[in-house]
């Protein structure tokens, strides 16, 4: 660490991982913060902090949008926030460089020393070259993209309702999501609902004559749950009418016509991508160890890995860009989940404190541990899947109740808890609210292509 008086931590990401991390840095260390000890910085591109698994509700108009976004400022009082995106790493010189986040200007560079790199930039949409899906594929991995879904969805029964033009009228009214993990399957089934009753105020779309196509390409649907929840999934989605492919991918939407590898086609004005992440390009330009995928490749102390096999000092990572081993997979790494990004940010926050007293190789620094998982998604109002830590499998609206307060107590705000909350029990009271807010929000961006990719499939979108 050298003799100086101030500790420099740089957290370079401000996601679950990034976010969380902070937070209890924030809690111990609150007396050395103080005192000018220690001082931590976050840098994040965007202002605020993103709760990603209620993003589905926020889709469906169960949530507000802004209720699901934590000011990073708001919540580190203690901490310095820079919104800026770092764009390169040189841990043999302890030092990072971020460009500022000036819209329709010239970024400005900013040198970033450091004693403590916490490594936590996240993950961004994985992609794949298909024809087309740069101009018409949705993505759903922001607030931003949520509520353009739900407009885009719901602008799509006003076209069916108005045209006479029988293809179109079918292509609007089919919905076709890429990826069944969490975030397809919660999106697919949120809207799905919501669409169910927002069909009730036209006098000639029905809830029949609706399609929603799921298309997977391994053998099951949610790849993390026990096979027997999988299962149970499977059975509800088939039974509200939900096309599942499995075993398939998506080999065109060039016109707005979706092909696919079982040799089928047809007319959809709506595909949303939601085929997994890849860890954050920024870990390509650094010095910092990384395994086959990109991730930065740690020990169970979240110690990032040197040369020798031992800690590299001064380097800690979690989240998604972080390959932290496992046991409960015979020590294959965490998947990219908010659950593990949590848990590890709170465990990595402690070693890090205890590593300031005792040093980096100290005997009481904690390994990363996870129970079982205790993972559940909402297939909307009042229908859940979930299993506990324990592994109970539970469903139907006890998962459901189970799904939303699991999520309430992992909201890292207290106010945003609240009125999660007061949304969720206005909802009760009164009828989904299902007006399009137009222009307000699309998840494509103003050059026009879909997952904010260039037409020929460039580089990924942030998550």
């Amino acid at each position: 660490m050298g003799w100086r008086c101030t500790i420099r931590i740089l957290i370079a990401g401000g996601g679950c991982a990034g976010m969380a991390t902070a937070l209890h840095l924030q809690r111990g260390l609150r007396e050395r913060l103080r005192r000018g000890e220690v001082e931590i910085t976050v840098v994040e591109p965007q202002a605020y902090f993103t709760y990603h698994p209620l993003l589905a509700e926020v889709a469906a108009g169960s949530i507000d949008p802004r209720h699901v976004v934590v000011p990073l400022r708001r919540a580190l009082p203690d901490c310095r926030v820079l919104t800026a995106r770092i764009t390169r790493i040189e841990h043999a010189a302890r030092r990072a460089f971020a460009d500022a986040a000036n819209p329709g200007e010239t970024p400005a560079p900013i040198e970033l020393p450091y004693d403590v790199l916490v490594v936590a930039p996240g993950s961004v949409s994985r992609t794949a070259p298909v024809p087309g899906l740069a101009e018409h594929g949705l993505g759903f991995s922001t607030v931003g993209e949520a509520v353009g879904l739900r407009n885009h969805v719901l602008e799509q029964l006003d076209l069916a309702s108005a045209t006479r033009d029988p293809a179109l009228r079918q292509s609007a009214l089919t919905f076709v999501f890429v990826g069944a993990g969490y975030a397809g399957v919660g999106a697919l089934a949120e809207l799905e609902d919501m669409t169910r009753s927002a069909v009730r105020g036209y006098h000639n779309v029905g809830t029949e004559d609706l399609r929603w196509v799921l298309v997977e390409a391994t053998e099951r649907i949610l790849a993390e749950e026990s096979p027997e929840l999988a299962e149970h999934t499977l059975g509800q989605l088939r039974e509200r009418g939900v096309d599942i492919r499995l075993r398939t991918t998506l080999a065109s939407v060039a016109g707005r016509v979706v092909a696919l590898s079982d040799g089928s086609r047809f007319g959809a004005r709506t595909l949303v991508w939601t085929a997994g992440v890849r860890p954050s390009p920024l870990l390509r330009d650094t010095d910092l160890p990384l395994d086959t995928l990109g991730r930065v490749r740690c020990l169970a102390t979240l110690q990032a890995v040197g040369p020798d096999g031992r800690a590299l000092p001064g380097v800690w990572a979690a989240g998604d860009g972080a390959a932290v081993p496992d046991p409960n997979t015979d020590g294959a790494p965490c998947a990219p989940n908010a659950q593990h990004a949590f848990a590890q940010a709170e465990l990595l926050a402690r070693n890090i404190a205890v590593a300031l007293d005792y040093g980096p190789h100290s005997p009481d620094l904690a390994e990363y541990r996870p129970g079982h998982a205790a993972c559940s998604t909402s297939l909307g109002l009042r229908r859940a899947v979930a299993h506990t830590r324990r592994g109970r499998r539970i469903t139907g609206r006890r998962a459901w109740w189970l799904h939303r307060a699991r999520h309430l107590r992992r909201l890292p705000s207290a106010e945003r808890r609240v009125r999660v909350l007061m949304d969720w029990v206005l909802g009760g009271l009164f009828s989904r609210e299902v007006v399009s807010l137009g222009a307000a929000g699309h998840p494509r961006p103003e050059s026009g292509t879909g997952l904010g990719l260039p037409p020929d499939g460039g580089p990924e979108a942030p998550r």
